[in-house]
C-alpha cells in the first residue's frame, strides 16, 4: 500500500506533537511499562462550576453541580486511539486529526474542510495511543495485509503452552500477564485490558488517568477508537448506561449511516438503545461505560475495518482513515445541533 501518509509508531507520535503550535501538549501518565501518555488540547477549558462529582450531582437531581454548561459553553470531545495499543487504525486516525487541525490538511495532503473550519468551535482533547506499552510489542506498523491468524497473535498473544490466545477467552484471565507466553499488544506491560480494568478500583494506571481526565474535563462526547476485524465500520452498543443516553447514540448512529452512505463506506447500523432481557451474563460494564458514568456525557466505541488478509469487506488504507476522519466530522456537527 501507499503508506507515506500511515503515521502508527510511537516515533510517529513524538514527531505529530513536535509540531503542535495552534494547541497544547498535556502529559497525562506514564504508562505501567515507563512510557509517556500524552494528549493535545485545543480550546481553553472553562469554568464550569463544580460542586460535585457526577454521582453526586445526580444524587441532588442537579447535574448542573457537577457542570454547569449553557450555550455559550463550547462543548468538549474526548477522543482516545490505541487503547488496545495494536489498534493502529486510531492512533493514524488522530494523529492525522492533529495534522489537519496543525496545518490544515492530513498527511496525505487532504483537507477536511468541515473540521478545519469548525474547530474552535469546541475544546478538544485527542490521545493518539493510550497503551503505547501494547503498541512498543507490536513490530509492524499496519495490519493492512497481515493473515488473520498472525493478527490474533499480535492482538490477543499466546498461552502459555503456545496456543493463541483468542477472543474473547483472551478476557477469562485478567491480568493476563502471568497466564501468557507471547503478551498481545492488548494489555499494558502489566498485562491489564484497560477496556476491562476494575474501575471502582482501577488496576492500571492509566485507567485511573483517563477516567480521571473524564471526571475533570467533562466531555459532551468521548469517542473510544476500536479495530479487529475485516467488518463494516460501526458502533457496538453500550451497556449499562440510561436510556436517554442510548436515544443519543440511536441519534448519532443514525447520522453515520447517513453519512457513510454518501461516501461509499460500509456502516452496519446496530441499534443503540438496548435493554436487559434477564440473561446471564449480561453484557459487560466496559470502559466506554464508565466513562459516561464518570462524567455524564455520551461515550461510544467505533469499531474500524482493518485491512487485513481476510475475507471482505477489506478496506484499504484510505478507507480507513477516512472513515475515522467522516467520524470525527459528524461528531463535530451532532454537538453543534
Amino acid at each position: 500500500m501507499d503508506s507515506s501518509f500511515w503515521r502508527s509508531t510511537l516515533t510517529d507520535i513524538e514527531a505529530c506533537l513536535s509540531i503542535v503550535t495552534k494547541g497544547s501538549v498535556k502529559h497525562l501518565v506514564t504508562s505501567a511499562g515507563g512510557r509517556d501518555i500524552h494528549y493535545v488540547e485545543y480550546g481553553a477549558k472553562e469554568d464550569l462550576g463544580r460542586k460535585a462529582n457526577y454521582n453526586s450531582a445526580c444524587g441532588a437531581q442537579s447535574p448542573e453541580h457537577y457542570a454547569r454548561k449553557g450555550r455559550d459553553n463550547k462543548p468538549v470531545l474526548l477522543i482516545v486511539g490505541g487503547i488496545h495499543g495494536g489498534e493502529l487504525e486510531g492512533i493514524t486516525a488522530v494523529l492525522s486529526l492533529i495534522k489537519l487541525l496543525e496545518t490544515g490538511e492530513d498527511y496525505r495532503g487532504k483537507p477536511y474542510e468541515y473540521l478545519i473550519e469548525h474547530a474552535h468551535r469546541f475544546r478538544l482533547l485527542l490521545i493518539p495511543c493510550m497503551n503505547p506499552d501494547g503498541r512498543a510489542r507490536l513490530p509492524i506498523d499496519t495490519l493492512i495485509d497481515v493473515p488473520a491468524e498472525k493478527v490474533v497473535y499480535y492482538m490477543q498473544g499466546t498461552w502459555k503452552d503456545g496456543t493463541l490466545c483468542r477472543w474473547p477467552d483472551c478476557k477469562a484471565v485478567h491480568p493476563i500477564k502471568d497466564a501468557s507466553d507471547f503478551l498481545g499488544t492488548y494489555f499494558n506491560d502489566d498485562g491489564v485490558n484497560l477496556m476491562h480494568d476494575n474501575f471502582f478500583a482501577p488496576m492500571a494506571r492509566e485507567t485511573s488517568a483517563l477516567l480521571g481526565l473524564a471526571d475533570e474535563e467533562a466531555p459532551d462526547f468521548t469517542l473510544l477508537l476500536h479495530s479487529g476485524a475485516n467488518n463494516n465500520v460501526h458502533l457496538p452498543p453500550i451497556y449499562l448506561i440510561p436510556k436517554w443516553v442510548m436515544q443519543k447514540h440511536q441519534m448519532f448512529n443514525l447520522q453515520l449511516e447517513n453519512a457513510y452512505a454518501q461516501h461509499g463506506i460500509p456502516y452496519s447500523n446496530l441499534d443503540q438503545i438496548v435493554v436487559d432481557d434477564g440473561k446471564y451474563p449480561f453484557p459487560a460494564f466496559n470502559l466506554t461505560s464508565a466513562i459516561h458514568h464518570v462524567c455524564g456525557g455520551m461515550s461510544i466505541t467505533f469499531e474500524s475495518n482493518t485491512g487485513m488478509d481476510a475475507p471482505p469487506p477489506k478496506f484499504t488504507a484510505h478507507e480507513i482513515l477516512d472513515s475515522h476522519l467522516i467520524l470525527f466530522e459528524e461528531a463535530f456537527k451532532f454537538m453543534r445541533k
